[in-house]
């Protein structure tokens, strides 16, 4: 059931950036006006992705050159957007991607984003590099579900190994005994470059207490080979040995080619992210939607499959399932809608991408997620 967002604003006038201002019909509103709201230096590393950009733009590009089938005179009377995960029901095939540091854009960072995907029935995946606990973000969703009268939204934790298999089990287990229902295993940001310098106040507090912790922000130097960094980077056999550490599943996020999803699957993933981290690792990625295909004929009906990178619109939701996905990750957007309007904005924007999901799927004929299908796609010229 979608709720009403009016019902996330307390009684009393909300303080600045908690409403959502009028006037926004879309997810490139949130976009344009959290430009003007979030610090240069926080909004530069938000956006930005590696070189020259390219495979940025390409992400969105891929979607624009696919088409849409409509089919006529469909019988909506049952039609739904719920999709299972893993034993756990969603409201739509939408979920939050893992996004770093969200305190950057708002004071609450990820308990406002966590709150927000409670309220429309939309899973959420922290980030290692949260600028919230993995403990704290948990019990924010529990205390939010019995007030909106709903169960608690689905939340995975999502991963980076560290160099010392001691500190990565470490996170495992809080996750676990915090509740989370799924392990994220982030594959393709081993080695990333960044100057950014976190604001006073913001740090990826969940690794405190480790002592050489990875992928956190630092700038790595001109010369990788024969580092120390370059022999503690993630392998095939350490996914082995994650998944013989925990029992809750276990997703390999950053896969894009169909033979890293035949390892992957024999390694013992349970679910894959076809991702090209949003453009911020390689450039000259292709984008992730036009690897999907392939990967699903890899994969078949073994196991989900989800993919980032260039979400925008309810079409977009519609031609990532079209072409395989069981869902979509949402991720720079909800750090938009975060920025100009907390957890109103959160919630407003998967609100509106749902709703366009839905009216999309009206438009093809398709009554469930199961009646998305390649036939309902054409080429654009």
């Amino acid at each position: 059931m979608v709720r009403d967002v009016s019902e996330l604003s307390p009684a009393r006038a909300a303080p600045p950036r908690e409403q959502i201002p009028p006037g926004i019909r879309a997810l490139a509103d949130y976009e344009r006006l959290a430009a003007d709201l979030m610090p240069p230096a926080s909004w530069t590393y938000l956006q930005d992705g590696t070189g020259d950009g390219l495979t940025v733009a390409q992400n969105r590009i891929a979607f624009d050159r696919i088409g849409l089938l409509p089919r006529i005179l469909p019988d909506l009377r049952n039609a739904t957007t719920q999709l299972d995960l893993f034993g756990q029901r969603h409201a739509a095939p939408i979920l939050l991607a893992p996004v770093a540091y969200q305190r950057i854009a708002h004071p609450d960072g990820e308990l406002a984003t966590i709150r927000a995907a409670t309220a429309m029935g939309c899973g959420m995946i922290l980030s290692t590099l949260a600028s919230v606990t993995l403990e704290e973000t948990a019990a924010a969703r529990a205390a939010a579900a019995p007030g909106l009268g709903a169960p608690p939204a689905a939340l995975w934790f999502q991963l980076y190994m560290q160099e010392g298999r001691a500190d990565t089990l470490t996170l495992v287990r809080r996750a676990e005994a915090a509740g989370y229902e799924a392990v994220v295993l982030t594959v393709d940001a081993s080695i990333k470059r960044t100057a950014f310098a976190l604001p006073p106040g913001v740090e990826a507090v969940n690794l405190r207490g480790i002592a050489r912790p990875a992928h956190t922000s630092q700038v790595l130097g001109p010369i990788l080979f024969g580092t120390p960094l370059a022999q503690t980077t993630p392998r095939w056999e350490d996914l082995s040995w994650l998944r013989g550490e925990t029992r809750l599943p276990l997703l390999v996020k950053g896969v894009m080619a169909p033979d890293d999803a035949r390892l992957a699957i024999e390694h013992g993933a349970d679910g894959l992210i076809v991702s090209n981290h949003g453009g911020r690792v390689l450039d000259g990625m292709p984008a992730a939607i036009d690897c999907l295909a392939a990967i699903a004929a890899i994969v078949g009906e073994r196991m989900p499959i989800l993919v980032d990178g260039g979400i925008r619109r309810g079409t977009d939701v519609v031609k990532a399932l079209a072409l395989g996905a069981t869902a979509v990750l949402l991720g720079r957007p909800q750090v938009h809608a975060l920025a100009v309007a907390g957890v109103a904005g959160v919630a407003h924007a998967l609100l509106m991408l749902r709703s366009e999901l839905e009216l999309a799927m009206a438009q093809l004929g398709c009554t469930t997620l199961a009646d998305i299908t390649p036939d309902r796609l054409t080429p654009l010229r």
